[in-house]
């Protein structure tokens, strides 16, 4: 079976960790973690970087640092992954779910304005597959109405919007380390602070509640407990694994785009009917995160990863919308229709993709081919649609 992922070793992972055992600093914020935050800062350009053990933590920290009150709402998109709607939930806010563009899956920046009301506190936008937000609309949307930007820009690093990092736009943003990204610890995360006044605080919500940050850099001299937070550090194991990786970004991200394009050509030469693949617009730089396509039905998208499976080649799907979640329900709610959400979640197929997979690639073309073939033959309507499956 070609798996959907594999994780990528540079070869220095656990050198790294022998040395940061060698040093006798495991727990959080030794050396490798401030190496891997001055990259971040120097590489993204924002004002600070904090490592933390996942990305839901870092948009747990950053919905703390918007001193959230219950029923403080906060705009986003459906089509996302839950700990976007969950770090707000969890500080009583109202995620107000709006739907999202057909051609980036980004939230649709044309339909945030309209819901915005007197108790909206926050925009929280998704870089889906790496792929930029209108950021200068939205940042624009924002300043008029005296509102935060939270970029979740989980799959994001090394991509850019007009040339600018994305994760430097909004006053906070979220990165992941998990291993399904593009840059990897297993599990891990950052939060980038880019409006200054947080900074401060930012450190003390990561460093439970306490001001011991201050303490070590000897701005005080004993430290303690000065307002709420929880522990986010990750360990020092983990900060140098990753540091390992943030090393050879730059080559990671060539590679996944190489390997990006050849899908894009591949699937561009076929022209299948009723196969829409990623588009990319001109203004955004993109990381390669994922290849995916949209097929033209629920039916048409469940036969292609079942044949594709007995082809011996892993697909899989992905977001299920939030606003019609039984939690989403609950603690959200949806601004006017969200169609193109629910169609994208119902016919969206993502690809095999991970460094190394370049040598199975035409396996994997050859299992598309006859997956897709075979749903053309049970087509009985319009083949461009691949709707209407029997």
């Amino acid at each position: 079976m070609i798996p959907f992922n594999k994780p990528f070793m540079t070869g220095t992972e656990l050198s790294y960790i022998e040395r940061a055992h060698t040093n006798m600093q495991l727990s959080g914020d030794g050396p490798f973690t401030r190496q891997c935050h001055a990259w971040l800062e120097h590489r993204i350009g924002c004002q600070k970087a904090l490592l933390t053990h996942s990305c839901t933590a870092a948009l747990e920290m950053a919905a703390m640092l918007l001193d959230l009150q219950p029923g403080d709402e906060v705009i986003m998109p459906s089509f996302t992954f839950v700990s976007t709607a969950n770090a707000f939930v969890l500080r009583g806010a109202l995620p107000v779910f709006v739907d999202i563009r057909p051609d980036t899956l980004n939230i649709d920046e044309r339909l945030i304005e309209a819901a915005i009301t007197p108790r909206t506190r926050a925009i929280c936008v998704v870089h889906y597959a790496g792929v930029g937000c209108a950021m200068d609309v939205i940042m624009d949307i924002a300043d008029r109405h005296g509102l935060m930007v939270v970029e979740d820009a989980a799959q994001a690093i090394m991509s850019t919007f007009k040339g600018r990092p994305l994760g430097s736009f909004g006053h906070l943003a979220a990165l992941s380390f998990h291993e399904t990204k593009n840059v990897i610890s297993g599990e891990g995360g950052a939060l980038l602070i880019n409006d200054p006044r947080l900074v401060e605080r930012a450190e003390i919500i990561r460093e439970k509640g306490t001001n011991r940050s201050r303490f070590f850099r000897g701005q005080v001299d004993k430290y303690t407990w000065v307002d709420i937070g929880s522990s986010y550090l990750p360990s020092e194991i983990l900060a140098a694994f990753l540091f390992a990786q943030l090393e050879r970004a730059e080559e990671i991200t060539a590679k996944r785009k190489a390997l990006w394009d050849r899908y894009q050509n591949w699937f561009h030469a076929c022209a299948f009917p009723g196969v829409t693949t990623p588009t990319i617009p001109t203004q955004c730089g993109h990381n390669a995160h994922m290849y995916q396509v949209l097929l033209g039905s629920l039916d048409a998208r469940t036969r292609f990863i079942d044949t594709m499976r007995q082809q011996g080649v892993q697909t899989v799907f992905h977001y299920l919308p939030l606003h019609s979640s039984p939690a989403g329900l609950r603690y959200g709610r949806a601004h006017g229709s969200l169609g193109v959400t629910e169609s994208v979640s119902e016919r969206l197929v993502r690809m095999p993709f991970w460094l190394g997979l370049e040598d199975k690639l035409a396996d994997v073309f050859r299992a598309s081919e006859q997956a897709i073939g075979d749903l053309l033959m049970r087509v009985r309507a319009r083949p461009e649609d691949l709707m209407a499956v029997d």
